[in-house]
């Protein structure tokens, strides 16, 4: 069982190794499925390794442990890096990867319930936040002690059921949530500044009443202190605004729009298997 808590020992270095092999995982499975969210996985998977590895209560072989921690990936079209994480975790056999968005597998394009770990189907952006308040206003009536994180998109803020959903986790005085948003300020179309303003958008979030976090995206000591440290103030929703690189870690595509969910070609995955595997290998000194 994984129930590392705030003020255990974890070692940076093994986590960022883990990151950059996740990332090389991913990479494998969109070139081998031809579809995929290239761009936005590579950004999250920092954010995934510190919840699965550092910081979340869970246990694999026990998906719905009554007392486990809550993970909903509201931005669910970046859904490879989490199948990455959970099969390396034990939740599902490493060998069913190779099976993703292949006819009749489970492990479809968005987040699918019927996987092992994966609480919600998701996908429909905006969505995400909503879920989360449900589960963390039922799990502080029936007095169990699960957190929920959520992960969502910041081009997604443009959505109006996301701020519903943060009026009533500040009106319920839901400490046990912590909303994350994945920071790239990039989404389908272009920058998400000239899509839809955001900024400033940490204000906005405390104007609604929660506490606001902001911290590097890729600094894994910073991610994990920010999430093990919730709730900063009791009585108060936390938000870890995350500032990432779209694409992060292949340096062709970060910061590149057209690789939201573009497809590595065979050569374009030998370069960036070769840059993550060098990564690996200064990680290692």
């Amino acid at each position: 069982m994984d129930r590392r808590m705030e003020g255990s020992m974890v070692d940076i270095r093994e986590l960022e190794i883990k990151a950059a092999q996740i990332r090389i995982d991913l990479l494998n499975m969109i070139h081998r499925a031809k579809m995929g969210h290239t761009g936005s996985s590579l950004s999250n998977a920092d954010i995934l390794t510190a919840l699965y590895y550092a910081v979340m209560r869970i246990d694999p072989k026990r998906p719905k442990w009554e007392e486990r921690d809550y993970f909903i990936a509201s931005k669910g079209h970046a859904v490879e890096s989490l199948y990455c994480i959970l099969a390396d975790k034990g939740f599902f056999p490493k060998e069913e990867l190779d099976t993703f968005c292949a006819f009749g597998t489970r492990l479809i394009g968005h987040p699918n319930n019927k996987v092992p770990g994966i609480e919600m189907n998701t996908g429909a952006l905006g969505h995400g936040l909503s879920i989360s308040v449900g589960l963390a206003l039922a799990a502080r009536k029936d007095g169990r002690p699960n957190r929920v994180f959520t992960l969502m998109g910041d081009g997604e803020q443009a959505e109006g059921s996301v701020w519903e959903a943060a009026m009533a986790a500040s009106h319920y005085r839901l400490d046990n949530i912590i909303g994350i948003i994945d920071r790239n300020r990039l989404q389908i179309s272009g920058s998400t500044e000239d899509v839809m303003t955001l900024e400033p958008l940490a204000d906005k979030w405390r104007a609604f009443g929660w506490e606001v976090v902001v911290v590097d995206g890729h600094d894994m000591a910073a991610l994990i202190e920010a999430f093990s440290s919730a709730p900063r103030t009791a009585g108060k929703p936390t938000l870890v605004i995350a500032n990432t690189v779209k694409g992060k870690g292949v340096s062709f595509a970060e910061n590149v729009p057209h690789w939201h969910h573009h497809v590595p070609s065979d050569a374009e995955l030998e370069q960036a298997v070769a840059e993550l595997n060098e990564r690996l290998r200064e990680l290692s000194l």
